[in-house]
């Protein structure tokens, strides 16, 4: 069932360690097959280098295992509540990468100050607000999924603009068209979170992007008009 998919998850987790983006156990990566209603993502706790395609869980979107003979990864129901909510949305990657973690853990937006940000992210990379006591108590994964889509809405993002945000004293979440997608956009971020972090400790005062600046390296990739690479 769903062999490509289970190749492909496979394939961006393995890309984790290889990127450099997670320490032990700590990220995972899905793709959904929208035809099926179908989501793949890895099992929780297992070590990278124990990973396998047979290992690979198929859930639905409802929670229930279709597939697999180990538990899917704890982060699966923040996984299908964003699944569930952004229907062009094909991957997402989790991890705990040191400085989008950092940004993160500060409770920080991840400010635009150059082109390489610019280049992927549609201006500051912004932070959820923290969860309270009882969603973290109740329904935690789940209830990070909505403060993920509250923060969204809130700055009127979407996937597109912004393939990316900082869950308050946790971590990143990267979203793509795919798995692979969405690790790209995990090692961007990591990127830019490291630029952005060594940029305020030469300058305090460094200014953020013009906006104009800002619009030419986005859309010169992006949208309609984009001219960035070949046809």
């Amino acid at each position: 069932m769903l062999e490509q998919l289970k190749v492909d998850v496979l394939a961006a987790n393995l890309l984790l360690e290889e990127y450099k983006l997670i320490t032990f156990t700590w990220g995972n990566v899905s793709g959904i097959d929208r035809e099926s209603g179908l989501m793949v993502i890895k099992p929780s706790g297992v070590a990278y280098n124990d990973l396998s395609v047979d290992k690979m869980v198929v859930v639905d979107l409802r929670g229930n295992i279709v597939e697999g003979s180990y538990s899917p990864s704890t982060d699966t129901p923040t996984h299908l509540y964003l699944y569930n909510h952004f229907p062009d949305l094909g991957g997402i990657t989790h991890t705990h990468s040191i400085y989008a973690t950092t940004w993160a853990q500060s409770g920080l937006d991840i400010p635009p100050l150059g082109t390489t940000h610019a280049d992927t992210f549609y201006g500051p990379i912004p932070c959820t607000k923290p969860l309270n006591v009882e969603q973290i108590t109740t329904n935690y994964e789940h209830e990070t999924g909505v403060k993920i889509v509250e923060t969204f809405n809130d700055h009127q993002l979407t996937l597109d603009m912004m393939p990316a945000i900082l869950c308050n004293n946790h971590g990143p979440f990267t979203f793509g068209a795919s798995p692979l997608a969405a690790v790209k956009n995990a090692k961007i971020l990591e990127i830019v979170s490291q630029m952005a972090f060594q940029t305020y400790l030469l300058n305090q005062d460094t200014n953020k992007v013009a906006q104009s600046l800002l619009d030419k390296h986005y859309y010169r990739k992006h949208g309609k008009d984009a001219y960035y690479g070949q046809k």
